[in-house]
């Protein structure tokens, strides 16, 4: 089933010239009578480059034939990422420009899923939220409490966000993966 322009939201992948592209921007603008017109960003899933691209209402567009498979991250070398199969056992490893930056919110022993395409690995998808324990978090002026102060904390995997005032080194904070936000604290 094609796509048509207004079902191009954020995430969706599609396939133009035989090659998978995620929408990473989405605008629609209504034009009187003429209908309308959608102007997207599309990401080239297999070498990262992106295009602006402009659909009429009429176009459609073909879906990525994207399939996912479960994996579990065990670890990484400095260039390249190591999983497993959790059926199989069967081990591989990806290069780090596939994991992109999904690298700042995994850790070892994490389920993900990877998304391939005609067999090949194109891309790790995360989980929309992550739990990690904050490992550095910087102290806050006494009486600094007066309007939502945020702070620097870094997080078990190297990542650095910023938090409320309240969270303290020890704590384990979701993170929001698609903008690196801070959520909440966990109870």
């Amino acid at each position: 089933m094609a796509y048509s322009p207004t079902d191009l939201k954020k995430g969706v992948v599609v396939q133009l010239d035989g090659k998978p592209y995620r929408v990473v921007d989405y605008a629609q603008k209504v034009m009187g009578r003429g209908g309308s017109i959608v102007n997207v960003k599309l990401k080239n899933l297999i070498d990262g480059s992106v295009i602006p691209k402009t659909f009429k209402g009429q176009d459609k567009i073909d879906p990525a034939e994207v399939t996912n498979q479960t994996v579990q991250y065990l670890y990484n070398d400095g260039q390249d990422f190591y999983f497993m199969d959790p059926e199989t056992f069967e081990q591989f490893q990806l290069p780090g420009d596939v994991v992109e930056s999904g690298a700042s919110y995994m850790k070892e022993g994490d389920s993900l899923a990877l998304q391939l395409f005609d067999g090949r690995v194109i891309n790790v998808e995360l989980p929309k939220n992550v739990y990690l324990e904050v490992t550095y978090a910087e102290d806050v002026v006494k009486g600094d409490t007066t309007s939502s102060v945020l702070k620097d904390a870094t997080l078990e995997t190297g990542v650095t966000v910023k938090v409320p005032a309240f969270i303290k080194v020890g704590d384990v904070i979701s993170v929001d993966t698609s903008t690196g936000e801070y959520r909440e604290r966990k109870k």
